[in-house]
């Protein structure tokens, strides 16, 4: 009975900041039933939110419709990726390409981009957080097609924001396909 009530003091704390000597009081060995049902009848809606915790999630290929190229440009430019799948949480917005963390937490992005074969283009997206490069994807296909990937799991403040950026003269290629594609989502709140 003790860990339940370890578990619930601990969830409670999170969100009940100002509650401390209730819950000393009705951890405490010799505390009385009445004190518990207290504490429990008032933040029972507390418990129960965290059993079912918050879902954040998106997954958006490139290219709406069609095939074609984005880029090259003389310098780095965000990627808009536009065909949206998902978007649970609506924290990613395909008119911008940024995704912004609702809640604090660990999320975890991928993306996959298409090289199809440019002697003279490479094929190159970096994952950015709040200006930052972090990760970066790279394809050089002279003929043919290819592709190049990479992910991260990382730790979000609300209101962070991650993108992908096309590198400096560089292309991606899209099609009907849906090669080129960026997805995210929320692991677990911190």
């Amino acid at each position: 009975m003790l860990e339940v009530w370890s578990y619930f003091s601990f969830h409670l704390k999170k969100s009940c900041p100002d509650c401390d000597k209730l819950h000393l009081q009705v951890l405490h060995p010799v505390a009385n039933q009445e004190l518990r049902s207290e504490l429990t009848r008032s933040h029972s809606k507390v418990y129960f939110s965290h059993s079912n915790p918050p879902v954040v999630a998106f997954s958006a290929s490139l290219l709406a419709s069609g095939s074609g190229y984005v880029g090259p440009f003389n310098t780095d430019t965000p990627l808009r990726f536009t065909h949206v799948v998902t978007n649970i949480g609506s924290a990613y917005n395909p008119n911008t390409g940024f995704f912004i963390a609702p809640l604090r937490g660990a999320y975890h992005f991928e993306f996959y981009i298409g090289a199809h074969g440019d002697a003279s283009h490479a094929t190159c997206a970096v994952l950015v957080k709040n200006g930052e490069q972090v990760f970066m994807a790279w394809e050089q296909q002279p003929s043919y097609y290819g592709s190049s990937s990479n992910g991260v799991t990382l730790l979000l403040a609300v209101g962070e924001v991650v993108f992908l950026r096309l590198c400096v003269n560089t292309r991606i290629y899209d099609n009907e396909n849906h090669l080129s594609t960026f997805s995210g989502h929320l692991l677990f709140t911190m």
